[in-house]
């Protein structure tokens, strides 16, 4: 009599478990059913407006130019990175990872609903014009930058060299916004800058991450510890102002400080090809002297992943302001009439899990920009005894031992370098720690 009434709980258990798989199941087939009974409805009521627009419109209209519009409408919706390119402006794109296209030089966002720019490129008509990074774009020549997309913005500022283009730009510290006039060229970014600084010590400068720039990296290394007679005592690694570019030549450049299969970053998305693993690759490393990267707030996308890969690992300090934060992943994809599709797959995480996304990198040491006067790039720094009025002099020396005393500058380096706050904090970080080294108290 038990076993027949535990056999038949069993039974009404199974009975209401299976009845629940059932209603379950039609539960969820319902709500697909019911998505795309909206989504059909949805694509039925832009082809009825596109037909009304098609047949009412006081002027006849292009299909195709109708389509371009409301699927730019679309992206701009989802984030400022995602967007529709033109046939044209594809091709353009295609270019432009090549290191060579026309127009102002700058590297352009939308932030908190403005045309923002992430960073001028060095030595284009954007640089030396004085435009920078956080300044806000109100005007292109007379149209208002108001609800225009970063691809819109970028066409209007891209044309011919030679050709001319005001923006009026609103800064931090201006009273009202300031136009600046601009002469288009054609922009060839150097990705890849260096030199050394003090005896042993290197710098690299990444304005932009391109199709070569691991290659360009390379050489670097090898002309630095040519010049340098042996390996380096330590490097400055500049990525301020670097917008980014290729996420595959970030793994490279990150993978030349990193030990094999480290990971330098991974991404998150909702498609399984979005969420990727990449780690430092096998090959020639450089030697484990110590390193400063320099980041500020026009540091974003790829920089941003190579500055997070650096301090996470300890393998470098990362010295500056903070970056940018652009921390998603677009993915190029092509489309059947030669126009193509930038749309935002997923997000970078740095390999400790952080995640880059509107947070940026926070730099180990805070050095904010100065501009130094030319009183201060003296090699003398400070009033001494010797600047007194009526100071005791020292006895006279022989004349062989004056021929022996040589005046050595506090900076043996270029005066690019020493009007550079940034960079000399950085080399003073790196001499410091040459010398604890020296005194065993650095290991």
């Amino acid at each position: 009599m038990l076993k027949s009434n535990k056999g038949k709980k069993i039974a009404l258990l199974i009975t209401a478990v299976s009845l629940l798989a059932v209603l379950v199941g039609v539960g969820a087939q319902r709500r697909c059913a019911a998505q795309g009974a909206n989504d059909y409805e949805s694509i039925e009521l832009f082809t009825d407006v596109l037909s009304i627009v098609k047949k009412s419109y006081v002027e006849e209209v292009d299909t195709k130019k109708l389509i371009y519009g409301a699927i730019n409408g679309m992206l701009s919706s989802l984030d400022p990175h995602s967007s529709f390119m033109s046939p044209e402006t594809y091709k353009e794109m295609k270019i432009e990872t090549k290191g060579s296209f026309g127009g102002l030089g700058i590297e352009i966002s939308i932030k908190d609903g403005l045309l923002t720019v992430i960073s001028p490129i060095e030595d284009t008509p954007a640089y030396k014009a004085g435009i920078k990074a956080g300044d806000q774009i109100l005007r292109i020549d007379e149209k208002f930058t108001k609800d225009l997309s970063v691809m819109d913005a970028v066409k209007r500022m891209r044309g011919l060299k030679g050709t001319k283009v005001t923006l009026t730009i609103m800064r931090e510290g201006f009273d009202k916004p300031k136009e600046f006039p601009l002469m288009r060229d054609i922009i060839q970014v150097k990705s890849v800058k260096f030199k050394m600084l003090d005896e042993g010590f290197g710098y690299i400068r990444i304005a932009q991450f391109q199709e070569k720039t691991d290659d360009d990296l390379i050489k670097a290394f090898h002309e630095l510890k040519q010049s340098n007679g042996g390996n380096l005592r330590g490097l400055v690694l500049d990525l301020r102002n670097d917008p980014g570019g290729l996420l595959d030549q970030a793994k490279l450049v990150a993978g030349h400080f990193l030990n094999d299969g480290q990971l330098v970053v991974y991404t998150e998305g909702r498609e399984k090809d979005s969420k990727m693993q990449l780690f430092a690759n096998k090959g020639d490393k450089e030697p484990h002297y110590p390193i400063v990267a320099l980041i500020n707030g026009g540091s974003a996308s790829a920089s941003e992943i190579v500055a997070g890969a650096l301090q996470d690992h300890k393998r470098a300090v990362i010295m500056g302001t903070q970056s940018f934060g652009k921390g998603s992943v677009q993915t190029i994809i092509p489309l059947s009439d030669n126009s193509g599709l930038r749309l935002t797959t997923a997000r970078y995480f740095t390999p400790s899990g952080r995640s880059i996304q509107a947070k940026g990198i926070s730099p180990d040491i805070v050095v904010e920009k100065l501009e130094l006067t030319a009183t201060e790039k003296k090699d003398t720094m400070h009033i001494r005894e010797s600047d007194l009025e009526n100071h005791f002099e020292t006895d006279k020396k022989a004349p062989e031992e004056e021929k022996k005393v040589e005046k050595m500058p506090a900076y043996k380096t270029d005066e690019q370098v020493k009007s550079d706050y940034q960079i000399l904090r950085a080399l003073d970080l790196l001499k410091g720690w040459d010398i604890l080294k020296k005194t065993g108290s650095a290991s």
